[in-house]
């Protein structure tokens, strides 16, 4: 890595946007590399200079504040964590000026990348392709979206390193190669706030797949009219395999009664017997399950392998976690559900929910479906955090009747009281938002864990 990027580098004025974790990784690779180059960081936190990591680093010109985003022009090459925003800027910054740990890996390990991305479920679904992986003894490795860095890892990848990256959009937005085995989950709406539009946010996530050539993998959800039409449209020159739960579906990883098969269009592979113990609740987990399927058949897992994976898998905090039982209650932790699709999926997986806590930054999202859902749904308490709160218990109070009882709260913490008034002992409490938490907190961990304190203190 670090030959190929004093190659991508040299003679080139490079910026750091965003001094975050990955903007100090890229900064530490970078000076292996050019220990005395010029390098410019810029950061909207106006006390950057004095990271510990640039103290003794006198080659380095800072853009920060307000104005952090005047080191733009200066730039000859723009390395931009996956958190800053400059899709909304004028004139556009050209997308060849943009690079990123996401676009450096992609040139240079892309025949070794599995990838994955789509609104819901990427974490999840990138975390037991690992977990496979590593049950079938392959050297394989976990990076991006969810957690470390990508280039932590560079100086452990070998030539038969396999590795899964979980790809947000933000990532995906200025990339020109494809990941080797790229999945591709689903298309909800997301992210509506860093985006000009919809179709803006999916044409990011489409670069999975939109650079893939014959020799390349796509492994996609036939039965999410988004992604199925945009496949469609641009015409994948990948070997595709979609995955459905309809039973009509007979290629790719398809279900045949309760079995889940894998089909290369040659021979079929009984993979997964759907009665065997699973810890992934629901069926959109279920759909997860045959991507991960999908991606391993392709990379050379043996079925075994993959069955003892699937079996062993315990799936990740926040997402539909079960924290315990108090005061004969259930407490089921779905922080990382911010879209109403995911909330209505957590509420058909969790048994017998009494009481729903929904809400927190209201981004815009049409909340109409979901409250039609519930409405019709056993769930008798809605507790409505913030604003997104507000506008959910609005779409519920326009259908009449309804038979929820609606209780509205300006702080998260103020839960606790009328969750263990309201939910019936033998029943479930559920947090799944379907809004973002960034009203109250940095971000939905953080939720899950405050969520886990009050329901256990």
């Amino acid at each position: 890595m670090l030959e190929f990027l004093e190659q991508k580098l040299a003679g080139r004025l490079t910026a750091i946007l965003g001094f975050g974790r990955e903007g100090q990784s890229s900064y530490s690779l970078i000076r292996q590399v050019f220990p005395t180059e010029l390098l410019l960081i810029a950061d909207k936190n106006e006390n950057i200079s004095s990271h510990p990591l640039l103290e003794n680093d006198s080659n380095v010109e800072f853009y920060t504040g307000e104005a952090y985003l005047d080191v733009i022009p200066r730039c000859d090459l723009l390395m931009k964590s996956p958190g800053i925003r400059i899709n909304h800027l004028e004139p556009a910054v050209p997308a060849g000026k943009v690079i990123s740990q996401t676009s450096l890996f992609l040139e240079k390990y892309s025949r070794q990348i599995i990838g994955v991305t789509g609104t819901k479920g990427k974490s999840t679904t990138s975390s037991l392709i690992h977990h496979i992986l590593q049950q079938a003894g392959k050297d394989s490795c976990l990076v991006g979206n969810i957690g470390s860095p990508a280039f932590h890892f560079s100086n452990r990848i070998k030539e038969g390193t396999i590795i899964v990256f979980e790809l947000s959009s933000h990532q995906l937005e200025y990339v020109s190669v494809s990941p080797h085995i790229g999945v591709l989950l689903n298309l909800f709406q997301e992210h509506l706030d860093a985006y000009a539009s919809y179709e803006a946010y999916q044409q990011a996530k489409l670069n999975i797949a939109c650079f893939q050539g014959p020799d390349d993998f796509l492994i996609y959800n036939s039965s999410d009219e988004l992604v199925s039409g945009h496949i469609i449209r641009f015409g994948s020159k990948a070997h595709c395999f979609p995955f459905s739960l309809s039973l009509e579906n007979r290629q790719g990883i398809w279900r045949n009664s309760n079995t889940i098969f894998f089909s290369d269009g040659i021979h079929d592979r009984a993979v997964w017997e759907l009665e065997q113990k699973r810890y992934l609740r629901g069926e959109h987990n279920l759909k997860n399950i045959m991507a991960a399927i999908g991606a391993c058949c392709v990379a050379g897992v043996e079925d075994e392998a993959i069955r003892e994976g699937i079996l062993t898998f315990k799936g990740l905090e926040h997402r539909l976690e079960y924290i315990g039982e108090n005061r004969l209650i259930h407490f089921y932790n779905d922080s990382i559900a911010t879209i109403p699709e995911a909330c209505i999926e957590a509420v058909k997986s969790v048994p017998k929910v009494d009481t729903l806590i929904l809400g927190g930054f209201d981004r815009g999202i049409d909340y109409n479906g979901l409250s039609a859902f519930l409405a019709g749904s056993g769930v008798r308490t809605l507790v409505l955090v913030g604003a997104a709160g507000r506008r959910i218990g609005e779409c519920m109070e326009a259908l009449k009747p309804h038979p929820q009882t609606l209780f509205y709260i300006n702080r998260f913490d103020l839960l606790k009281e009328i969750v263990f008034r309201e939910t019936r002992p033998g029943y479930s409490c559920l947090l799944s938002p379907a809004a973002a938490s960034y009203d109250e907190f940095a971000n939905f961990e953080e939720r899950g864990k405050r969520f886990r304190e009050l329901v256990k203190a």
